[in-house]
C-alpha cells in the first residue's frame, strides 16, 4: 500500500520498521523538528524514526506548521493512499485527515476508549491497572474518538516501568497495524464506533505528577514510581536535596507493627531494600534511587555510602 508515515519518538519506530519491511510504498517520513538531547544547550539531534527513515532512502518531511497549506500541498503530490499516524505529537488539520482515500490511521496505546490522550502508557500504570494494550483507529476530528479498527490487549507486569512498556507495546502495535491495514485492503476490516460513555482521558504528563505524597498508600505510590519512570521521575526531598525514586515494590507491615512511624521516615534498610512508611499498613520498599549530581543506584550502595540512614525522612518534594 502507498502510505505516508508520521510518527516521532522511540515508540514508532518498530511500526516505520515493519511497514517497511512488508513491502509497503512509504513514500514519505513525515516527523517532528529536530530536537535538543536531554540538554538544553546540546544541539537538535535527529530521531531515531527519523534516522531509519534516512538509512531506508525514505523522504522525510520536517514541517514547522503540519496547518500550513503549501505542506497539505507537498501531501497531496505524494499520491499516498493512506496516511499511518503512530505518536506523532500534533493533532492533525481536519484538511490532512480526508487528503487521501483512505484517510488516516492512528495507533494508540492503550484499549479505546479508555485512556484517550498523549500520556495512556503512564497514565495506566500510576492508576494500578494490570491490563492494557493497543488500538488501531480510523482518526476523525476528536481526541481519540474515531472508529475501532483491531485492538490487542495484554497484561502489565508487576514491576514493569512506563518506559519498559512503551517499549513492549511499540512490538505489538507494529504487529497489529500490519494486520490492520491487510484487513483493510482485504475489505474485511471497518471502524466501529467507540462507546464514548466508558471513556477516559489520559492528559501529558507534568514535573508535578512525579510529586510524592507520603500520605498516599504504598501501593498507590509504587504505581506512581513506575508509571513516572522515565519521565518526570517520582520525586521526593531528603536533607534538603531532591530524590529520584526509580524502582519500588510494597511490603506488608507486621502485626507487632501496631503504630507506624510518620509518612516518609525510613523505618528499615534491608539488604538490597530500604523500607519507607506511608499511609495505610504497608511500606514502600525502595530499590533504586538517584540523587541530585549522580547516577541512578541501588539501595544498598546509597545505604553504604551514607547517603540515607534508617530513621531519616523523606519530604514532599514540594516542600522544597
Amino acid at each position: 500500500m502507498r502510505l505516508i508515515f508520521m510518527g516521532t519518538p522511540e515508540f514508532s519506530l518498530p511500526s516505520l520498521v515493519g511497514l517497511a519491511e512488508a513491502g509497503h510504498e512509504i513514500r514519505a517520513l513525515v516527523t517532528r523538528p529536530d530536537r535538543p538531547g536531554r540538554h538544553r544547550s546540546s544541539r537538535p539531534a535527529p530521531s531515531a524514526v527519523k534516522r531509519e527513515a534516512e538509512l531506508r532512502g525514505i523522504p522525510v518531511l520536517q514541517p514547522a506548521s503540519i496547518r500550513d497549506a503549501a505542506f497539505a500541498g507537498r501531501i497531496l503530490a505524494l499520491d499516498a493512499e493512506i496516511i499511518i499516524v503512530v505518536a506523532f505529537g500534533a493533532i492533525l488539520p481536519p484538511a490532512l485527515l480526508k487528503i487521501t482515500a483512505r484517510g488516516c490511521v492512528n495507533l494508540h496505546a492503550s484499549l479505546l476508549p479508555r485512556h484517550r490522550g498523549a500520556a495512556p502508557i503512564a497514565r495506566s500504570i500510576m492508576l494500578g491497572e494490570r491490563r492494557t494494550g493497543v488500538t488501531t483507529m480510523q482518526m476523525d476530528e476528536g481526541l481519540d474518538t474515531g472508529g475501532i479498527l483491531l485492538q490487542e490487549s495484554c497484561d502489565i507486569g508487576a514491576q514493569e516501568t512506563a518506559g519498559e512498556l512503551s517499549a513492549r507495546l511499540a512490538t505489538i502495535g507494529a504487529g497489529l497495524l500490519l494486520r490492520t491495514l491487510d484487513g483493510l485492503q482485504a475489505g474485511h476490516v471497518t471502524p466501529v464506533s467507540q462507546d464514548s460513555s466508558r471513556a477516559t482521558l489520559a492528559p501529558p504528563l507534568r514535573k508535578e505528577d512525579g510529586w510524592i505524597d507520603w500520605n498516599d498508600a504504598a501501593e498507590s505510590i509504587a504505581s506512581l514510581i513506575r508509571g513516572c519512570n522515565p519521565w518526570p521521575t517520582a520525586v521526593a526531598r531528603l536533607r534538603d536535596g531532591a530524590v529520584q525514586l526509580l524502582r519500588a515494590g510494597v511490603a506488608p507491615m507486621g502485626p507487632e507493627e501496631e503504630k507506624p512511624a510518620p509518612p516518609g521516615t525510613v523505618v528499615a534498610i534491608e539488604r538490597e531494600h530500604i523500607l519507607v512508611q506511608c499511609g495505610g499498613r504497608a511500606l514502600l520498599e525502595v530499590s533504586e534511587l538517584r540523587f541530585a549530581g549522580r547516577r541512578a543506584m541501588q539501595a544498598r550502595d546509597a545505604v553504604n555510602g551514607r547517603l540515607i540512614e534508617s530513621g531519616e525522612a523523606f519530604a514532599p518534594a514540594a516542600a522544597g
